[in-house]
């Protein structure tokens, strides 16, 4: 199922939902999201970034990070696995839930920035 924004003009009705998921991290210290994307309005000289509290998701119903992210691997060397440390985001689920979240939230949708 796919959830879109529609923008209605006098003449037209523009579909808007996320065409690109750019980048996304987790900031751990914050709980902060960060994304960038292009909706399918956006050209492609334009990007919006947006940091997003990681308990929005939670409270739309989506658990974006992955249960199991640290694996019991005794025999790899430390700094080859250090990233495993990290919780990892289900990319997935985050744009399934970006999509929802700024259709609920148009007013906090960001504002394209040319890149």
């Amino acid at each position: 199922m796919s959830l879109s924004i529609c923008l209605k003009d006098s003449k037209n009705i523009t579909k808007m939902e996320i065409q690109e998921l750019i980048f996304f991290y987790l900031h751990e210290n914050t709980d902060l999201i960060e994304v960038q994307f292009r909706f399918t309005i956006d050209s492609d000289d334009e990007i919006r970034t947006d940091f997003i509290n990681l308990s929005e998701s939670d409270d739309f119903g989506y658990n974006l990070i992955y249960e199991d992210y640290n694996l019991d691997n005794e025999e790899d060397d430390e700094d080859d696995m250090y990233w495993l440390e990290s919780p990892s985001i289900d990319e997935d689920k985050l744009l399934l839930f970006l999509n929802e979240y700024y259709i609920i939230n148009p007013d906090k949708m960001p504002k394209p920035e040319l890149i």
